[in-house]
């Protein structure tokens, strides 16, 4: 800073404190240190919040894929299973590809990673040219399938995890993790009452194209294809309808569609 400028601020700061300058320049500056203080905290605690996030992503895979257990420590759980990442364009695994450090969110900002979606039901703009995929085994034989899943609701992005049987095509479990919908409301989309009833249902026909439907109201148990619908949440339609949608999309050809239908090279 040069001595001019120094003069300056101290002839400003000299002035009596009912001076309007002073008041103008006492406010500046308190602005100036408290965005310094705030940037300076957000730096300083951006690794401890990516570790925490990595952190409780894992937790929700182990819960999903049904392996959580109150006397195996997460790290030990997370042993059993295998991250993969997987090219959405042609459903191959990758094999020179480290899935622990990758981040879908951040290839979704990166236009040589990512792809500007025509048809876009999920409401997400760009999707990743690679996902995450956590496979888990049974003395060998792949024993379910977690496919992290995302899309848009009524006011947020819900971020959720789907855990499928060997078949690709049955739920083992599901759940939303992350979501900013109405409390009471579309908050219900991460409620373990509502998720609960997903365990079974069928998502892919036998034509490999998504089938799942979230019906407004109840499902009849006795009605025709009942296995391929499960209940809307109430008085939440559009959240409602986002489920629905990123399933399709997640699902399907622009998503996991070409990997799911080439799980029988998995050795299952």
């Amino acid at each position: 800073m040069s001595n001019a400028v120094l003069a300056r601020l101290r002839a400003v700061f000299a002035l009596p404190n009912d001076d309007p300058r002073k008041t103008l320049a006492v406010a500046v500056a308190l602005c100036l240190a408290c965005s310094v203080v705030v940037s300076a905290t957000a730096v300083t605690l951006r690794p401890l919040q990516e570790r925490n996030a990595a952190l409780e992503l894992k937790r929700e895979v182990v819960k999903v894929a049904g392996l959580d257990d109150p006397g195996v420590s997460l790290s030990q759980a997370f042993e059993q299973i295998e991250p993969r990442l997987v090219d959405l364009e042609t459903g191959e695994l990758l094999a020179d590809a480290d899935a622990s450090t990758y981040s879908y969110r951040d290839a979704a900002q990166d236009p040589d990673q990512s792809k500007a979606l025509a048809q876009d039901p999920a409401g997400i703009r760009r999707r990743p040219d690679r996902m995450p995929v956590y496979l888990v085994r049974n003395d060998g034989a792949l024993a379910t399938i977690v496919l992290p899943v995302y899309g848009q609701g009524l006011w947020s992005t819900m971020h959720g995890l789907l855990a499928l049987a060997p078949d690709g095509r049955t739920v083992k479990g599901l759940t939303f993790y992350e979501q900013r919908e109405t409390a009471g409301l579309g908050s219900e989309v991460a409620s373990p009452k509502w998720l609960g009833q997903w365990a079974g249902k069928t998502v892919i026909g036998p034509d490999g194209k998504p089938v799942i439907e979230v019906v407004k109201g109840s499902v009849d148990p006795k009605a025709p294809n009942a296995e391929r619908k499960v209940d809307g949440l109430s008085g939440a339609t559009l959240t409602s309808n986002g489920v629905e949608n990123l399933m399709d999309f997640w699902l399907g050809e622009q998503g996991y569609g070409g990997f799911l239908a080439r799980l029988g090279e998995l050795g299952r």
